[in-house]
C-alpha cells in the first residue's frame, strides 16, 4: 500500500465515523422529542458499533414505562427504529442501518439468541442433519447467523418476510 492509499483509507475511515456519529446525534434528538411527547423518562447513549451506529434508550430507575417502547416481541421497538431511521434520513439524505435498544431488551436478545445458534450448531454436527429455525427478524437471523459461524458452520435464510427463518446446514 503507497502512503496516499492509506491516507485515504484512514480519511474514508474518519468520515465514516463522523457520518455515523452524525446519525447517532439526529437519533438522539429525534428520540428525546419522541420521550418528552410521551412523558417517559429515559437516558439516551449513542455508539458506533459493527459500522452502524447505535443507540439505546435507558433508565436508571428501572422504569417499567420504558417496556411500551419496547412492546410484545420488540414490535414496538422495531417501529421506533423505523421512525429513527427515516427521521435521520430526512435530515441526512442517507439511508441509515441504526440500531435501537430500548432498556436493554436487544442486548438481551441477542445473547439469547447467541446461544440458541450455538445450541442449534451442535445439534446439526451432532445429527448431520440441517435444522430449521423458527421465524425471525432480520436482526435476530443475523445474530443467528453469526453464532452459526462462529461454531465453524453454515448456515442460511430461506423463505418470505415475515416468515423468513435460519436453517443451519452440516459442514
Amino acid at each position: 500500500m503507497t502512503e496516499g492509499t492509506t491516507t485515504s483509507a484512514a480519511a474514508e475511515a474518519g468520515d465514516t465515523l463522523t457520518r455515523l456519529e452524525q446519525e447517532g446525534e439526529i437519533a438522539a434528538d429525534y428520540l428525546e422529542g419522541l420521550l418528552d411527547i410521551a412523558d417517559l423518562d429515559g437516558d439516551i447513549d449513542m455508539d458506533v458499533e459493527a459500522d452502524r451506529a447505535a443507540v439505546s434508550i435507558i433508565s436508571d430507575s428501572g422504569s417499567r414505562d420504558l417496556q411500551k417502547l419496547v412492546g410484545r416481541d420488540g414490535e414496538v421497538l422495531e417501529a421506533l427504529q423505523e421512525l429513527t431511521r427515516l427521521a435521520v434520513h430526512r435530515e441526512t439524505g442517507d439511508r441509515s442501518r441504526l440500531m435501537l435498544d430500548i432498556a436493554g431488551y436487544r442486548a438481551k436478545k441477542r445473547e439469547e439468541l447467541s446461544e440458541l445458534g450455538a445450541k442449534a450448531a451442535a445439534e446439526v454436527k451432532s445429527s448431520g442433519e440441517p435444522a430449521k429455525l423458527d421465524p425471525m427478524t432480520p436482526f435476530e437471523r443475523k445474530v443467528v447467523h453469526d453464532a452459526v459461524k462462529a461454531a465453524g458452520l453454515r448456515s442460511e435464510s430461506e423463505g418470505e418476510e415475515p416468515q423468513r427463518f435460519v436453517v443451519v446446514l452440516p459442514a
